[in-house]
């Protein structure tokens, strides 16, 4: 897994109460997550779609200790299937993991059929991304991620 956090885009500003109607605080912090994948996600088969189900569980799991960890502050995980949130209520906007990745990154994206889809510098289309928002800043949502990856490998090793 990679991770990088950010400030909100100007999109993601302006737009926010459309994303998250519920929340009285502003997002101050995104996680763009990025997990690599076996094959390459652009096909459209049963072996890909039960891949993406495996990482998108994956991430859900991951936000949910995220969001426990943050839980002096507002934390939301957005369905990589629905770009809606799932923690609270859904807003009149969907977000665009696709979008979300090219503005704070610059990645490259590829069309694929009527979609687009991010190539990684790396893992080129082998590729999973997912957003987290917080209403935490950068400091603080950076030190639980690294708490958890730490408690993470120490568990592993």
């Amino acid at each position: 897994m990679q991770y990088s956090v950010h400030p909100p885009s100007e999109f993601i500003a302006a737009h926010s109460e459309k994303l998250l109607p519920e929340w009285s605080h502003p997002i101050r912090s995104i996680v763009v997550v990025f997990q690599p994948s076996e094959r390459e996600l652009i096909d459209r088969c049963w072996e890909t779609d039960l891949l993406k189900q495996k990482l998108r569980s994956q991430f859900l799991e991951f936000g949910f200790k995220v969001a426990e960890s943050l839980k002096d502050h507002l934390v939301e995980l957005f369905d990589p299937k629905t770009g809606f949130p799932v923690l609270s209520g859904a807003g009149s906007l969907r977000l665009d993991d696709v979008a979300v990745v090219r503005s704070t990154l610059g990645y490259t994206i590829a069309p694929v059929g009527n979609c687009l889809t991010i190539v990684h510098p790396s893992w080129g289309s082998a590729v999973y991304p997912s957003i987290l928002m917080s209403s935490a800043d950068k400091t603080l949502v950076e030190a639980a991620l690294a708490g958890l990856l730490e408690c993470h490998h120490s568990l592993r090793g």
